[in-house]
């Protein structure tokens, strides 16, 4: 080609892949048009990085204009908005290479062409191939004017598009290194002309990209609007206890400082930081299913997204506020979805992991702070178990539940209940309820009382679902008090008989078959009781069946259970009890529906027809 027509403005159709995915971009692929500024610094951002590279090498590219910056301008008038750079520019090859094929990034293949110590140097400088084009989001059309560090002013170089397919090429002189990116806003953009819209943005994706991002004002003056640094990428040893808590603030508008946080970076051929802080206060939607919580994430110092899908932890530990930074996160093409692969995995097993440890430290060196702890978030951290199996165990030991041996508070841990039980005692017993004061007045208790075995009082709606998923713990069962048969041979001070040699009177075992055949088909069995001291009956379920409050529950929520009839025991020490069994005329069929009445509403449970109780109780007193 001459030197003439290299000088003539020259018109390039796209590619057709790229007219396609032009289109895609510009009508469905960002869920927020704000991202365009995001991709348009980073861009600019990333320029200024591969400069600072090669200076090192060739000192010269500097020219007289050794101090990176980004810069923003607006002019109302003719409704454009300028994002320009001093960085390493860009010739005429170099644009029709980045700006004529989407994907195709020269700052990917300057890392490509890396090895060694100076791959290693540049670990900044990002991947930003497609962004650009983000720009057709807002913009009619986009004007790029740069020139390529190094080379003369006359070899500026003039991009222009209206993203429909095609773009002119044009020689532009351009005094000053660098690029410049002009949008020309389309109809309805006008927020972008805004200054403190445009302020807002930048705070919010690019505030701590390590270079001054500057706004000009009405005046023509320019004010940096970024942080220029982030707190996370400088070492633990210059940074202060005070430092850690105001970016915990700046992070999450919480006036409380945080309990505790974990700043950790990890190297290798896959490298991220991260900071996580635990909260001392619960947030107000902490239990909404559309919840604000997660972590932050950025690519090398810029935002892309809150991991509001639970990626980078799960979501029993919701509750950790923070950020992860990565090298090299793999992001959709509009980087605003983390993309699944195994570096997530790392980051999420290790994070858990990181919270779990600092819990259990927190637990064991420090009671009263792991209280204030379990007071905001212990309701959340139940939910471990059941979404995390791997580390059920490590998650169980940082429980703490009310207790038959407890000062009142949730302050038992599973540990403290096995250093406690007696000597024979093979599992760890519990009760669920739908409040602490059903569980504690609870029948099912009297025994456990009497021989002086200690049983967990299990009072939250999460409960239920936490025994049906933890099955044991430190290799000892978990076992409901209200379920199945009980076996507390040997076990307290009682003399009482085992529950299977419990002995009945011939009058007790003539009741017990009245009471079944007046109930019918509502149990599915009646017995004698060996849990039961005060009470004259208790209702119970079989092992491997939903006890009555799940049932409940379940049914609450719209649930269609298999239908499921409880066992009735009877007390053949109470008093009621025995005048039953000693009388010929009592009203059995009035008396069993009575107790089993009763044994529901002592359960928690409701009764289908309370009125039919009032009056059957009144007849019986009368």
């Amino acid at each position: 080609m001459s030197n003439n027509d290299a000088q003539a403005a020259e018109t390039h159709e796209f590619q057709a892949e790229v007219r396609q995915l032009l289109d895609l971009m510009i009508h469905s692929l960002y869920s927020n048009r704000e991202i365009f500024l995001r991709e348009l610094v980073s861009n600019a951002a990333d320029a200024a990085d591969r400069l600072r590279f090669e200076a090192i090498q060739d000192e010269s590219l500097l020219e007289d204009d050794p101090k990176p910056r980004v810069s923003i301008q607006v002019d109302a008038d003719a409704r454009t908005l300028t994002i320009s750079d001093n960085g390493v520019g860009m010739n005429r090859e170099d644009v029709i290479d980045n700006l004529g094929t989407i994907a195709r990034s020269g700052t990917r293949r300057f890392l490509d062409a890396m090895t060694g110590d100076q791959k290693q140097d540049a670990q900044l400088i990002g991947q930003f191939g497609v962004g650009f084009y983000s720009a057709f989001i807002v913009a009619d059309s986009v004007s790029v004017h740069t020139r390529r560090a190094g080379e003369s002013a006359d070899q500026g170089v003039l991009w222009r598009s209206d993203g429909k397919g095609a773009f002119t090429l044009e020689p532009a002189p351009r005094e000053r290194r660098g690029t410049a990116v002009t949008l020309h806003l389309a109809e309805g953009q006008d927020e972008f002309l805004e200054r403190q819209r445009l302020r807002q943005i930048v705070r919010r994706y690019s505030d701590h990209i390590a270079l001054p991002i500057e706004l000009e004002d009405e005046q023509g003056e320019m004010e940096t609007v970024n942080q220029a640094s982030a707190l996370w990428m400088r070492p633990k040893s210059e940074i202060s206890d005070e430092d850690y808590q105001q970016f915990y603030q700046q992070l999450t508008y919480d006036p409380e400082p945080p309990l505790e946080w974990l700043h950790n970076k990890v190297e290798g051929n896959q490298s991220y930081t991260s900071l996580l802080y635990i909260p001392a206060q619960r947030p107000f939607d902490l239990f909404e299913a559309d919840t604000q919580q997660g972590l932050r994430l950025y690519v090398r110092r810029v935002f892309i997204m809150e991991d509001r899908e639970n990626r980078l932890l799960p979501r029993y530990l919701r509750f950790v506020r923070g950020l992860v930074d990565s090298d090299d996160l793999p992001l959709n093409v509009s980087r605003e979805l983390l993309q699944h692969n195994r570096l997530i995995d790392r980051i999420r097993s290790a994070s858990v992991k990181r919270v779990l440890d600092s819990l259990e430290r927190m637990a064991r060196d420090d009671a009263e702070r792991y209280a204030r702890f379990w007071s905001s978030f212990g309701t959340v951290l139940k939910e471990g178990p059941v979404e995390d199996p791997g580390n059920a165990e490590k998650v169980a030991g940082l429980l703490r539940f009310h207790s038959t041996h407890g000062d009142g508070g949730q302050t038992v841990s599973l540990a403290d209940y096995l250093a406690r039980r007696h000597e024979g005692q093979t599992a760890i017993y519990y009760l669920t309820g739908e409040s602490l004061a059903a569980v504690r007045n609870s029948p099912h208790l009297e025994i456990f009382r009497q021989r002086d075995i200690e049983v967990l009082l299990l009072a939250e709606p999460i409960d239920e679902w936490l025994v049906a998923h933890l099955s044991e713990y430190d290799g000892v069962p978990l076992q409901s008090v209200a379920k199945g048969d009980l076996n507390l041979d040997g076990l307290g001070d009682s003399p009482e008989e085992k529950p299977e040699q419990l002995e009945t009177s011939e009058p007790v075992d003539a009741l017990i078959g009245r009471i079944r055949e007046a109930l019918g088909d509502q149990v599915s069995e009646v017995r004698a009781s060996s849990r039961l001291t005060d009470s004259p009956a208790c209702i119970v379920v079989g092992d491997d069946e939903f006890g009555l409050n799940m049932q409940r529950m379940l049914k609450a929520a719209g649930h269609e259970l298999p239908q499921q009839k409880p066992v009735l025991e009877i007390n053949p020490r109470h008093s009621i009890i025995e005048r039953l069994a000693a009388s010929d005329d009592a009203p059995i069929d009035e008396w069993a529906t009575l107790l089993l009445e009763q044994s529901v509403l002592m359960d928690g449970g409701r009764l289908d027809d309370p009125g039919g109780f009032v009056r059957r109780m009144n007849r019986l007193l009368d």
